[in-house]
């Protein structure tokens, strides 16, 4: 049987840190962040699906205005619930597709909506990746350059993180220095 590694946590909590760790152990990594923005680029029904909704003012080129697409989602629970409802279904489909052609004895789908998008099926382990709030907040703020406020729109967007931890098989406390994530990611392998 595949192991199948679901990893998990908030906004900057250090997901990325934890794959960078898992494909420097040859462990295929899927993510569904990737997979979202592939289902809505030009000319896919998902982009056109969003055009329809918002108009050509959510475009910037041919591109979609993600910072915009955020405003605007983030802001209005009906609209992020109807964005979900379209990227969701595609994102799984993918997942399901990369699960079937793996021959790794070991993978990992990198999920920051895993329980959310209902997808804890396609996985038998679960990794839920912590670290403080502040920590969150200041992460995000420097790589996406968002307001706390923004941020916290989008913090609020996800399930509590106390909520994953309930439901996760291993914890990885990202609140120390990379050397000491590393360790707990190698120490589970």
């Amino acid at each position: 049987m595949t192991r199948i590694i679901g990893v998990t946590g908030g906004l900057g909590t250090g997901k990325s840190a934890v794959t960078i760790v898992l494909l420097s152990q040859g462990i295929p990594v899927w993510d569904a962040d990737q997979a979202a923005r592939r289902a809505v680029i030009p000319a896919t029904p998902g982009w056109q699906a969003i055009v329809n909704r918002y108009g050509t003012t959510i475009l910037t080129g041919d591109q979609l205005n993600r910072a915009r697409l955020g405003e605007i989602v983030f802001a209005d629970g009906l609209e992020r619930l109807w964005l979900e409802g379209l990227i969701h279904p595609a994102v799984r489909a993918e997942a399901e597709t990369w699960l079937t052609n793996q021959v790794a004895t070991t993978v990992a789908l990198v999920v920051p909506l895993l329980f959310e998008s209902q997808m804890t099926d396609l996985v038998n382990e679960i990794w839920v990746v912590v670290c403080r709030s502040d920590q969150q907040i200041a992460r995000v703020q420097e790589r996406d350059g968002l307001s706390e406020p923004a941020i916290q729109q989008r913090v609020a967007s996800q399930w509590p993180l106390a909520q994953k931890v309930d439901r996760a098989d291993q914890v990885l406390d990202n609140s120390g220095d990379p050397a000491a994530l590393t360790a707990q990611v190698l120490g589970l392998l």
